[in-house]
């Protein structure tokens, strides 16, 4: 997996979709922790399935929640603009507004937000 450690944030760097279901979050999660021994990781948008955006699915909330049960940070990081459901974006401004997960738009703002946090 390609993965840098900047600042003890893992940044996930291996392209294609890695995470399906909440299975395969947990096993990078813990993949992630083993390699780098970071509590906090960003992945970029093309990472995530794309049932991961559709609310209704849950699939979202159940990901999420592995990554706060584990105590690992989350960054997602990429162009959003193209999810124009009131929900999701609704959902992407709670998320920042915490400390655990963030939506943004690039890799150095959330250097720069989970760097400060850890």
């Amino acid at each position: 997996m390609k993965l840098e450690c900047i600042h003890q944030v893992a940044v996930v760097r291996e392209p294609g979709v890695l995470i399906e279901d909440a299975q395969s979050a947990l096993d990078l999660l813990a993949a992630v922790r083993y390699e780098t021994g970071c509590s906090a990781m960003i992945l970029p948008r093309e990472a995530l399935c794309g049932d991961f955006f559709r609310l209704p699915t849950g699939l979202a909330g159940e990901i999420l929640q592995k990554f706060v049960n584990y105590g690992m940070a989350l960054a997602v990081v990429g162009d959003f603009s193209a999810f124009t459901s009131k929900n999701l974006r609704d959902f992407f401004y709670e998320s920042n507004r915490g400390k655990t997960v963030c939506f943004l738009p690039t890799e150095a703002e959330a250097l720069e937000r989970l760097g400060a946090e850890r």
